[in-house]
């Protein structure tokens, strides 16, 4: 069953297997009412669901409670999956929806303010790019947002995207065309029409 807050992290390659075969393993037998194998996909997706969430909301209890509504319905429909994506798509194709939702629901929810680049740096700079950036991003349509991120920051190929956003292929595409040509209009305005960043930008 889904947990409160976050777990410590924990390998997912048992005995040489790769991740993926891990997986599968993992959620047949969590179908089977295996808590074990469910608590070990549940350590191995959590930080990357977590981050994603947390681009889109600064609500710390949201992150968790998102995360742990689609840990939920994982364990409850495990049976159900058919092995048409991998297991990790999948998973984050009910991320997506549970957190579609929960902007849907709540109009209120403040943009996350952290929607940057991995990692926490000292040097002015590259603070002064992160947020230069993140402003570009919540800028974006939450459609184009949310696939660019799943492209760039999630590593997701355009076939995985699709089946996260269910969509076709062709429509993850066009949104990624239309995300960076707006990124690359609007960019050079956030940063000043003089500084380094915006002639960057159209470059």
């Amino acid at each position: 069953m889904p947990r409160e807050g976050r777990p410590d992290t924990q390998p997912c390659v048992e005995g040489g297997k790769d991740p993926a075969t891990c997986d599968l393993q993992w959620l047949r037998r969590a179908g089977q009412g295996d808590r074990a194998a469910f608590e070990r996909l549940y350590l191995h997706h959590y930080d990357r669901l977590a981050r994603f969430v947390a681009r889109h909301t600064a609500r710390r209890d949201l992150v968790d409670e998102i995360v742990n509504e689609t840990m939920w319905v994982v364990w409850r429909d495990a049976n159900q999956f058919r092995g048409e994506a991998k297991v990790a798509t999948w998973i984050f194709g009910i991320a997506y929806r549970c957190l579609m939702k929960t902007l849907r629901d709540r109009p209120g929810v403040p943009e996350s303010t952290t929607a940057q680049a991995e990692g926490t740096s000292d040097d002015a700079e590259q603070v002064e790019l992160s947020d230069w950036v993140r402003r570009g991003l919540l800028a974006l349509p939450t459609e184009q947002r949310m696939t660019l991120e799943l492209a760039y920051y999630l590593g997701q190929s355009c076939e995985e995207i699709a089946a996260i956003m269910d969509v076709a292929v062709g429509t993850v595409k066009a949104r990624l065309f239309h995300a960076r040509l707006r990124l690359r209009n609007t960019l050079p305005a956030l940063g000043g029409e003089d500084s380094p960043h915006a002639h960057a930008a159209r470059g």
